[in-house]
């Protein structure tokens, strides 16, 4: 076979298995192992592999009896975390039906292999963000939010700090994503100044971290902007009844059996997290 002929052969073998590679994810989340790198040129070579295995683990919660895509959160919303992994912008990770709880809440550390938590403000969509209306503002998408609350991130980290990963990790691994607990929703929350509000993270009644609306891309609704147009991109628009989880406010946290968890941010309320 000549060169020329061996072309095809050479081409075949450099198709990336997103599928594949989106199986394995979903495999080690189901069985609570590190996160890492995947090994066997399975792992994503850029950012845009790395979305197309987001897909892929998205499609196997569908399938596999986590309910419908009920929201979304916002990852490396600061400067100092999109530095650390070396991207200049933030990404998204899909949030599912029975993953969605009002607070309080109380989950077992059993079902994670490290359980942790972020503080954030929660807003509630009341419409759809549809791509016909795009580009967002933020003055646009204030008009379609419904209600703001107090929220909770619920993540696995996996162990994540003892091994080295890049961006194509987390996004590959639906940015950790493992639930979401909201507080009460407040539906006059046009009266607060959202980017000042103070939130203060509190674990067994000591305060541990602080942060403010603004700590997250700026503004909340600044956020809810940026990923309504990111979503409006990837074929996934917001819809009515979504929550979107707008970005750490502080630290995020590991939570041993025993701890409770409460975001307090001025304005919103709380929002409770028990660990057993």
């Amino acid at each position: 076979m000549t060169e020329m002929d061996d072309r095809p052969a050479r081409a075949a073998r450099t198709i990336y298995d997103d599928q594949r590679a989106a199986r394995a994810i979903y495999d080690d989340q189901r069985a609570k192992r590190p996160i890492g790198r995947l090994a066997g040129g399975l792992h994503p070579r850029d950012l845009t592999e790395a979305f197309k295995v987001q897909d892929g683990v998205i499609a196997r919660y569908l399938a596999g009896g986590f309910g419908e895509i009920s929201g979304w959160k916002i990852a490396l919303t600061s400067k100092v975390q999109q530095q650390r992994f070396h991207v200049d912008h933030p990404f998204e990770g899909a949030m599912f039906a029975t993953l969605m709880h009002a607070s309080p809440h109380t989950v077992k550390a059993s079902d994670y292999l490290q359980l942790g938590a972020e503080s954030e403000i929660v807003l509630k969509l009341g419409r759809d963000l549809p791509a016909s209306c795009a580009p967002y503002t933020r003055e646009s998408v204030a008009e379609a939010v419904s209600a703001c609350m107090a929220g909770i991130e619920i993540a696995d980290l996996r162990d994540f700090a003892k091994t080295a990963i890049d961006a194509t990790v987390l996004v590959s691994d639906n940015a950790m994503a493992r639930g979401c607990v909201a507080g009460p929703e407040v539906a006059d929350w046009r009266k607060l100044d959202l980017g000042a509000a103070r939130c203060r993270m509190i674990v067994n009644g000591e305060s541990v971290g602080e942060g403010h609306g603004r700590d997250a891309l700026g503004h909340p609704l600044e956020a809810l902007a940026w990923l309504a147009n990111r979503l409006v991109e990837r074929g996934r628009p917001l819809k009515a009844g979504h929550l979107v989880m707008t970005g750490s406010l502080v630290a995020a946290r590991a939570l041993a059996p025993g701890e409770e968890l409460v975001t307090a941010i001025d304005g919103l309320g709380e929002a409770r997290l028990r660990v057993t």
